[in-house]
């Protein structure tokens, strides 16, 4: 435990001689790629290829357009995905990766401007770059000072500050960030609608005020639901009976099944829109006091669907 705290510790120490050594050049790597107009292509062999995969992820979650060109696939054929208005984000720790520098001739011929994360500014990536960032570490936490550790969490974080200063820059949204990911909790939060998860059709069941409680009964069933909209002829919200109002009127008044459910509905439920944000009305359900259901309005009062807080739930919203 000791010792794996002491691992950590040195990373640590490594990113933060990083940091203080920032300079000018960081400033320049991100105006690069603000002013870039196709995407950042990002590029590595090894673990730095992982870490590039990683870094491209990133920008392009941030709303930086991004891909990972592989170098050692790049000189056979695939430097085709590299093209006028990219920028080159090249990784390679010792700035003289053998598959790397196969690229870069290619690379200045069509005049795409490179960002280096290297340990060596006078290697020959760094002498090909446009912009070097400094990510050199001491030495690797790997006991034989072998394994790339240090300097790929080096890597890692500056490319990590590169993403997030120009995502800062871009004035990137979280709302930006959720279209971005729809499937994720985030974007279900701050997308999807009411109307996207409202029950409708043969899931809803509308009901006349005159229709018997019995008859009420059969038509929450047969919509698996847990109430019933109560509409006038023009299809208009007067009122919401759920199974339990229900279930309380028959302990008062066991003959209540055979009258109309006008007299036992909630006149004024809580209701909502189809085009509000459906995270929105999730604290309004909860109450206090809570409700399972919620009646979706037009404008004009005509109920639209029906909200269920047991859907909400299994859509992720929370």
């Amino acid at each position: 435990m000791a010792y794996a705290r002491e691992v950590i510790a040195q990373e640590a120490a490594a990113l933060a001689a990083m940091g203080a050594r920032l300079d000018e050049a960081f400033a320049r790597a991100v105006a690069l790629v603000l002013a870039c107009d196709g995407r950042v292509v990002t590029t590595g062999m090894g673990k730095s290829g992982a870490v590039a995969r990683k870094i491209a992820g990133t920008l392009a979650s941030t709303g930086t357009p991004s891909l990972f060109l592989h170098p050692a696939e790049g000189v056979h054929g695939d430097l085709g995905m590299v093209s006028t208005g990219d920028v080159l984000l090249a990784l390679s720790n010792s700035g003289d990766t053998e598959e790397l520098n196969a690229i870069l001739p290619a690379i200045a011929r069509i005049q795409v401007p490179i960002i280096a994360l290297t340990g060596h500014a006078d290697s020959s990536l760094g002498r090909a770059a446009t912009v070097v960032l400094d990510t050199g570490v001491e030495r690797e936490v790997c006991p034989f000072n072998l394994a790339p550790t240090s300097s790929t969490t080096a890597q890692m974080a500056m490319g990590d500050a590169l993403a997030i200063v120009v995502m800062e820059r871009r004035q990137f949204t979280s709302e930006d960030y959720a279209r971005l990911h729809p499937r994720g909790a985030l974007g279900r939060r701050l997308l999807l609608t009411v109307g996207d998860v409202m029950r409708t059709g043969d899931s809803l069941a509308a009901v006349p005020p005159e229709l018997l409680l019995k008859d009420v009964l059969f038509a929450i069933t047969r919509a698996h639901a847990g109430a019933a909209v109560v509409v006038d002829p023009d299809g208009r919200l007067v009122g919401l009976i759920c199974d339990g109002d229900i279930r309380r009127t028959l302990l008062e008044d066991e003959d209540a099944l055979r009258k109309p459910c006008g007299a036992h509905m909630t006149p004024h439920p809580r209701t909502t829109l189809p085009d509000r944000l459906a995270a929105e009305t999730l604290p309004v359900m909860q109450g206090p006091p809570q409700i399972s259901e919620m009646p979706v309005l037009a404008p004009d009062g005509t109920v639209l669907g029906i909200l269920n807080l047991k859907d909400l739930l299994q859509a992720g919203i929370v």
